[in-house]
Parts: structure tokens; sequence; C-alpha cells
């Protein structure tokens, strides 16, 4: 995988500054303290303890879901009750309460059979295990028909080891009880929870969070959801920006660092700055040398094969496509970056063309992260062909599609920087034969586009019955050097059920970070893994809530959150009729 642009070379990040008064470093040194305390006392507790806790965190966030959407919406100018209201319910406390509900299924699984829940387990064609983790019940597999992840192990993992290492705290064969400072990520409200139950459930250590400036503003609703595990001594808040991070990282009473955020926030950590860093790399000195995990963000790819796509099947996989860049005005770390068509395929235009009117059902938003519009102007200055779409005021930016990319350009910035602004790119590869495009664009999706984390591929389903085509769609699956690869589906999609890892392709250094090291969410709590697929309809009614124009977003995603407290038979008409109406 090519490295990202050198420090000169990359778009300009602008450092957030916190809208909360900084926490002094006395402050974070009795936060510490309390924590080393605690820790060695949290290994002890008993599985209800933990279920008990977790509960007690699940109705916190029901508590204060209401106020918390209205804070984000405040803080990014969605206007309340609109449709784009949905976001975040749709990546904030519905995902919350469900990775907190099945944690506790989890535990209750492992106190009763001495195990956590799975599916079925096969073998991949080239000898993987891969473990069904979605559905996880009935009502998934009702709301959400068609849809299926597994979870691919590395090939060393056998059955055996499937059996005996998943939930390894549990079992004595790993280390709880250490203090974790978690540096919280400044655009979904969910992220920081969903990394700190990770980290407090699947591996039984106490943390430190330490909020983006960005979005700080949640950690009074966070501090108030959370105030039983603040009550016990497993966690603790902190407030302000980088020298308050760069303190906290390099305390001596916090053994481990787990960041969400971007590959320069993680190298100027560890690696200082610029002037020095290249040199600390190649000497192997590091800043920081406690383990640190990290979920840092890429270009996100989307492979479309050729294949018959009918009129109705191309609008619904635009729709997604638009809907994933449309989700947060692009602040995602997986959002659509680069659209990977084949070369010469006759249906390149009207996919395009469709994509580009998918957007224009969604309103042009406030760019609220810092530096946007610099990112922009620099991506997208004295290129040809640009197609923006929709009036932006003062501080807004158009959706902007930037299609025709040179794939053999080595100097072509948008295939090695994460954008993090409303551009959807595309390249041409390989030909319209779907066996050589398969094998170009993952070549190309691997060898030139920066990061590791999330991909999709576009596949007909009538492709599959071709043998040869379908084992060329497994390979694809399988040689992608991501940790998500998503069919048919935006990859947000996977990110929200709690269930699957989330996480970067293993195999990425300290020195070559890309996407990160290590996984989060996982409530299987499974080890050795190597990477999600998440498997989806070409088309699918109702449509997903991330579509341009849905309806009834917000209140599909409310009806799913208090569905989500106790999966409840009695909540899904509900949720069906207001989908049914999107």
């Amino acid at each position: 995988m090519t490295t990202q642009l050198a420090e000169t070379q990359a778009v300009t990040w602008t450092s957030p500054r916190s809208s909360r008064s900084a926490t002094s470093r006395r402050q974070m040194d009795e936060m510490v303290d309390r924590l080393k305390e605690s820790a060695s006392q949290f290994v002890r507790w008993s599985i209800r303890d933990r279920i008990a806790l977790a509960r007690a965190m699940q109705a916190g966030m029901l508590r204060v879901a209401e106020p918390l959407i209205r804070a984000a919406c405040e803080a990014k100018g969605i206007p309340l009750g609109s449709a784009v209201e949905g976001e975040e319910w749709g990546a904030g406390p519905w995902p919350v309460v469900r990775q907190l509900r099945l944690i506790c299924e989890s535990l209750a699984a492992l106190e009763k059979k001495g195990n956590t829940p799975v599916g079925p387990v096969r073998r991949t064609d080239l000898g993987n295990l891969a473990v069904q983790v979605f559905p996880t019940n009935r009502i998934d597999g009702v709301l959400f028909k068609g849809i299926s992840v597994e979870v691919r192990l590395q090939p060393e993992v056998t059955e055996e080891r499937l059996e005996a290492s998943r939930a390894s705290f549990y079992k004595g064969s790993a280390h709880g009880g250490r203090t974790v400072l978690v540096l919280g990520a400044g655009n979904l409200t969910a992220i920081t929870p969903m990394d700190l139950i990770t980290k407090l459930f699947n591996e039984a250590k106490v943390c430190l969070i330490k909020l983006s400036p960005v979005n700080d503003y949640i950690g009074p609703w966070l501090e108030d959801a959370f105030s039983e595990a603040i009550r016990r001594g497993v966690l603790c808040f902190a407030y302000g920006g980088a020298d308050e991070g760069t303190y906290l990282a390099g305390h001596p009473g916090i053994d481990e660092i787990h960041l969400t955020g971007s590959d320069r926030t993680y190298d100027a950590m560890v690696w200082g700055p610029p002037t020095e860093r290249e040199g600390r790399k190649a000497r192997n000195q590091p800043l920081i040398t406690k383990p640190i995990t990290a979920e840092l963000g890429n270009v996100s790819p989307i492979l479309v094969v050729p294949g018959p796509y009918r009129d109705s099947e191309l609008d619904f996989q635009a729709h997604s496509i638009a809907g994933g860049v449309a989700h947060n005005v692009s602040f995602n770390c997986n959002s659509p970056r680069m659209l990977i068509t084949p070369r010469g395929w006759k249906q390149r235009g009207a996919l395009l063309n469709s994509i580009e009117r998918a957007l224009g059902e969604a309103p042009v938003r406030k760019a609220y992260y810092p530096g946007a519009e610099d990112r922009y102007r620099t991506l997208t200055q004295g290129r040809k062909g640009l197609r923006s779409v929709g009036s932006a005021a003062t501080g807004e930016l158009p959706w902007t599609l930037m299609p025709g990319l040179d794939p053999t350009d080595p100097r072509e910035v948008a295939f090695t920087t994460e954008s993090f602004c409303p551009i959807l790119s595309e390249t041409e590869v390989g030909s319209d034969d779907p066996v050589e495009f398969l094998e170009r664009a993952v070549d190309f999706a691997n060898n030139r586009l920066w990061g590791t984390l999330a991909a999709d591929l576009v596949v007909h389903p009538k492709l599959l019955g071709d043998p040869k085509i379908a084992h060329a769609v497994e390979r694809a699956i399988a040689r992608l050097h991501y940790g998500v690869v998503t069919v048919n589906s935006w990859t947000g999609f996977l990110f929200c059920h709690g269930s699957p890892p989330w996480g970067g392709y293993p195999g990425s250094t300290s020195q070559d970070i890309q996407s990160g090291i290590g996984w989060v969410h996982n409530t299987a709590m499974l080890e050795g893994i190597e990477k999600a697929v998440l498997r989806h309809p070409i088309t699918l009614m109702p449509k997903p809530t991330s579509f341009p124009g849905h309806r009834t977003a917000p209140v599909v995603l409310r009806r799913l959150t208090a569905l989500e407290e106790k999966a409840s038979w009695s909540k899904v008409p509900g949720v069906v009729a207001a989908a049914m109406r999107g």
C-alpha cells in the first residue's frame, strides 16, 4: 500500500479549538490516580456486575438521547425534525444502545455457557474460517432481510482456537486491569462511546476519555449517561486540545492509548513534528512506546463491477453511494471517496448522472469540521470537468463529483489524501470484462489508494450465476486489504451494528500506520480477525434511512433506538410502518 503524501504536499488540516475549559494538569493527574486505583479492582468484577454496569450505561444513553441529539443538531446546523436529523440518531444513540444490549447478551452467554454467541461458521474458498455475526436475532432478520455479516479470521485460526480465544480476558488469557486513554473523534457522537464500551467490556480496561475539541459539547451528556461508570471509578472525562492530549498520552499512569481520528494526529503524537518525524521513523525512535490502537480513516473505494443493471438497480446503488457521501457532510472516516469504474463500461455515464441526481436530493450543509473549505479548495482548484451539486452559501460546501482521474498519474493527490469534505472522485481501470476489472480494480485499491479501512463492491447478483465470475468476486473480497468490505452497501451500515468488528486491515505498523491497528465494537469478542464482510441485496425495500430524500429517517431511527433496549418485538411494527413511509 502506498503511503500518504509527505507533509509538505498533503492537504492542510486546521487544529480545532475546544469549546470547553481545558482540564488542568492537576485534575488530569487526579483522574489517572483514581483510575489506576480502580483498575486492579475492575479485573475482579463478576460478570453480573459488568452486566449491571452495561445496563446502567444503556439506560443513561436512552435518558440523554433527546438532548444529545438537539446539541449535535445545533452544532452542525441541522434543523430539528428534518430528515437529516436521522443521521444523528443513526450515528449516535442507536448504535450505542444496540452495542450495550449485545454486550449484555455476550456476557450472559459467557456466564451461562462459557462462550459468546456466534452464528454459523464456514470455510472460505481460501480455507479461512468465516463466522457469521449478523443477523444476531430474528428481529435483525425481519428488519434487515437479506443482509448478513461474517467475520473472516486469519489463516492460522482453527475452529478449536476460535472457541478458545474469543472473549480472551474472561478466559484468563488476556491482561485487563490497565488504564487506557481514549482520544475521541470529533465527527460522530457514537464513536467515542462505542470505543469506550469495547475497552471496558471486551478488554476490562478502565478509561480516561479526552474528547475532540470539535464535538466536546457532547461531553456533559456522555458524563450524565455514563455516570454509573464514573461513580464506580472506571471512567473519567478530560477536556482540552493538543496540549492536554499530549500530556495525557505521555503520562506514566496511562498504560495504553486508543485514537480515532487522523493519521497526522497519530504521527504527531508518536513521531513528533514534521522536522524530525522521518528521522525518528528511520531510527525507530518513537516519542511514545506504550501500546496504541487506532482507527484513522482512508480513501474509501467503491468498485463497480459491470453487469446487467436495470435502471432501478443502478439508481438504488447511486442513492447508496450518494447517501454515504452526504452523510455527515462526508466528515466520516469511511465516506465514499473513490469510485472505481470499468474502462469502456457503457453504463458509466448513467451511474454518474444518477449519483449526481441523488446528491441533488440532499440539502447542502454547513461544513462544520475545521479546515474543510481549505481542503476542498486544494483538491478542486484547477480541475476540469467538476460537477457541483447544490448552491452553497457562506460556510457551506457543494456536493462535488470529480470524475475522470488518471489512474496512472503518480502525483494525483486524490488517491493519497483523505479529503474529509464532500468530494467523490472517479477513475476508470481495466475493462468491461468483470473478471479482468476485478483484478485490476483490487490491485488499484490496494496499491494506489491510501488506507486500509473500508471498501465497497457493487456486484449484480446475476453475475454470480457464472462460476468464473463468482470465483472472481470471492477472490476480490479476499484480496482487498481492507478491514471492512461490503457488497452492494455503504460501509456505514456495518459500523452501526455493533456485532461486527471495525478497524483497519491487519499489518499496519507504527511507521506506516495507514488506517490503524486493532478492532473495536466486535461484541462477540473474536480474536485473530482479518476483515468483516457485509452482503446486501442489489435493491431493498424499504429503502435505507441513509438515502438522500428519505422522509422518515428520524422517526425510524428514534424507534429503532427504543427497540434496541431489549430487542422488543412489540416495537417492530412501529419501526416497519415508519420505514415504509420513507
